[in-house]
């Protein structure tokens, strides 16, 4: 364990440092699901230790009755502090952060307008692109939609221009939010969000799970994270006005 990481226990009480304890291997799967697409070079290592930070600080900031239970929680701390360390490093392209935010907006203004949840055909046509063209979006996009979730009042997108679902989860009623979305989210997304970030399951024993093919998995599950960033932004702005 580093320095950081010792400096940080000496001062937090029992609970939290259960919390982390008690977790610590869910830093290591999230570092090695990420680090499926590394670029050659990047240290898996390096991964685990930043992620043992949001391990840190997940522990120190959730509070019980949240809304979202603690393993959800710190996925996405985990990921975020991940994520924004490679953001950092300019490992995502900038068009694919654009396509992300424009998959995210298509999502909104086509709920938004019928008022429902939309379907990937829907979806597609506000894009004005075919189901199949479609598809591949939502793959292609896979890379950035690892929720860094930090707060929509500044949800920050990968490049930092509020657009990401989920980052500042610090205050309790984002973290209600985000667990309300999470519930509203269609049966079969909600099940890939929570086999992925809360059972710890990688996209292929997902699709074992659900009787689908990984790239199924994976264009669901980067529906699911447009959707969340959606409506968290949407809740958000509601809640401003």
């Amino acid at each position: 364990m580093n320095s950081v990481v010792k400096n940080y226990l000496q001062v937090d009480d029992a609970q939290r440092d259960g919390l982390f304890e008690n977790n610590l291997s869910l830093v290591k799967i999230i570092a090695h699901h990420i680090g499926v697409r590394l670029p050659p070079g990047k240290d898996i290592e390096d991964l685990i230790q930043v992620g043992m930070i949001g391990l840190l600080e997940a522990a120190k900031s959730y509070q019980p009755r949240s809304g979202a239970e603690f393993k959800t929680y710190a996925s996405i701390r985990i990921r975020g502090a991940i994520l924004d360390e490679l953001r950092r490093e300019s490992w995502m392209p900038r068009s694919v952060q654009q396509k992300a935010q424009g998959l995210s907006r298509a999502i909104q203004r086509t709920e938004h307008r019928l008022g429902r949840t939309a379907t990937d055909r829907e979806i597609a046509a506000e894009l004005d692109v075919s189901l199949e063209e479609y598809g591949k979006v939502l793959e292609s996009v896979a890379g950035t939609t690892v929720f860094s979730l930090e707060d929509e009042g500044s949800l920050t997108s990968p490049e930092g221009n509020n657009d990401s679902p989920y980052g500042n989860v610090q205050s309790d009623s984002t973290r209600k939010r985000l667990g309300q979305v999470i519930g509203s989210l269609p049966e079969q997304e909600r099940l890939v969000v929570v086999l992925y970030y809360d059972k710890g399951l990688n996209l292929r024993e997902i699709g074992e799970v659900l009787g689908l093919g990984e790239s199924r998995v994976c264009q669901v599950h980067s529906q699911a994270v447009g959707r969340m960033r959606s409506r968290m932004r949407e809740n958000i702005l509601n809640q401003d006005i």
